[in-house]
């Protein structure tokens, strides 16, 4: 049991790697070099994409922390998985609400200079990136 536990969370790491590769640093920039793509059109999309998406990263912070729960694995697993759901939880909690809370002004026609929660949200993207290779690294290594 503790083996294929070890396994789940190491594949759960590597699938929430991809998403967060995918949709963070592919999908959101690229988005906004469409041609003819409307600011607020993408702003509005870009909420929707990145709801779904920090709703499955809490999925697979639930399934590795079960996971682990049961495998009990060594102290720099336990760090790292900490590490990684910290970085979540900050820009869920922290974050997500400002960009949220200025999205929808410029949703309602208000203009802005960008926010430095933004830059926030993209450090915090960064280092949980590298958590979760470093995770998923330990993990396969378990």
């Amino acid at each position: 049991m503790t083996e294929v536990a070890i396994r789940v969370a190491a594949a759960a790491a590597l699938i929430w790697l991809g998403m967060v590769l995918a949709i963070s640093f592919m999908e959101a920039p690229l988005k906004f070099r469409a041609e003819g793509l409307d600011v607020r059109v993408g702003l509005a999309i870009g909420r929707i994409v990145f709801r779904a998406l920090n709703i499955a990263e809490v999925v697979w912070a639930v399934v590795i922390a079960v996971c682990l729960a049961v495998a009990k694995p060594s102290g720099p697993v336990l760090v790292l998985a900490t590490l990684t759901g910290a970085l979540l939880a900050f820009q869920l909690l922290l974050v997500r609400p400002r960009l949220n809370r200025r999205s929808e002004r410029i949703l309602g026609g208000e203009d802005g200079p960008r926010s430095r929660a933004h830059h926030a949200y993209v450090g915090s993207e960064v280092m949980k990136f590298g958590a979760l290779v470093a995770l998923g690294a330990a993990l396969l290594s378990t």
